[in-house]
């Protein structure tokens, strides 16, 4: 039965390719798995639907006609070039793309993107480093991480990955010559690290309950840049704890104040509740696998 658009039916088609590279229909129904007839019958259909013979019968087997030699060509042509698309596709690694803070990219993701690969060597993530929101149908985002507060919509599924629990961080030469933890007066002689979430008001207020001397500081349009600055010496800075727990550990960042500002803006994974494929899926569950330990 031929489609809607008028081509030939495909069994036909298959039949007729596999009968004119043996030139035999017997061997044809071999390869096929069908019977001798089966094929001779499928032949015929195409030829009935195309008007034309594509075969001599003789005695010794088949032979092609002038008509049906050029369709081989052609029919085996297109068939070689499906095969190669559907290998191609399935080789093809599965793509997930997903949307984060570059804060949350360059401090969080991207020194587990090994691990990841290594446990998933067939996906192929992709990261979008962006401060706007992005829209999962418009942008082609299968997964997102924004800090907020739920509800995110009706059609997201919200799960939360780590709390806004903001800490002061600096290199440990900054401090050297300082006894630990920093008092008022010492955090006085220190130049501050600010970025847009302009949090140190609060953290201050919060630390040591009043008002002191707003210290000098430096202002940065990224967290990262802030932590990037701290790094370097140049600051103290503030961050969520997660975010700066792998250099802690690693003894590139220090604590200097003992204090913890605890926000209501915390880091969500955000994914689509319908229509997530199976590599989508594979990612969330390593996202919030991730999150059992802060310092790893």
């Amino acid at each position: 039965m031929s489609d809607e658009n008028g081509l030939p039916p495909l069994n036909g088609l298959r039949a007729f390719a596999v009968a004119g590279r043996h030139l035999s229909f017997r061997a044809a129904a071999d390869e096929l798995g069908v019977t001798q007839g089966a094929v001779a019958q499928q032949v015929r259909g195409l030829e009935g639907h195309l008007g034309l013979r594509l075969f001599l019968r003789e005695p010794r087997g088949l032979a092609f006609t002038e008509e049906g030699r050029a369709y081989h060509a052609a029919v085996s042509r297109a068939f070689s070039q499906l095969s190669e698309a559907t290998a191609a596709l399935r080789s093809a690694p599965l793509q997930v793309t997903i949307s984060v803070t570059p804060t949350f990219a360059s401090k969080w993701l991207i020194p587990r993107l090994a691990e990841f690969t290594q446990a998933h060597p067939d996906i192929d993530l992709r990261i979008t480093a962006t401060e706007r929101v992005s829209s999962f149908h418009a942008d082609g985002i299968d997964l997102a991480v924004r800090q907020g507060r739920p509800p995110f919509g009706a059609s997201l599924r919200a799960d939360l990955l780590f709390p806004q629990e903001v800490i002061a961080v600096c290199s440990p030469s900054l401090v050297a010559q300082e006894p630990l933890p920093l008092g008022a007066a010492a955090l006085t002689r220190m130049t501050l690290l600010h970025d847009t979430h302009d949090l140190w008001p609060k953290f201050i207020e919060n630390a040591f309950g009043g008002m002191i001397q707003q210290p000098r500081g430096l202002r940065f349009n990224q967290t990262t840049l802030s932590l990037d600055a701290a790094l370097a010496g140049q600051g103290i800075a503030l961050a969520s704890r997660f975010l700066v727990a792998r250099d802690i550990a690693g003894d590139r960042l220090v604590q200097p104040i003992d204090s913890a500002l605890e926000g209501e803006l915390n880091f969500y994974l955000l994914t689509p509740r319908q229509d997530a494929s199976d590599a989508t899926l594979h990612v969330r569950n390593w996202l919030l696998s991730q999150k059992i330990d802060l310092a790893a």
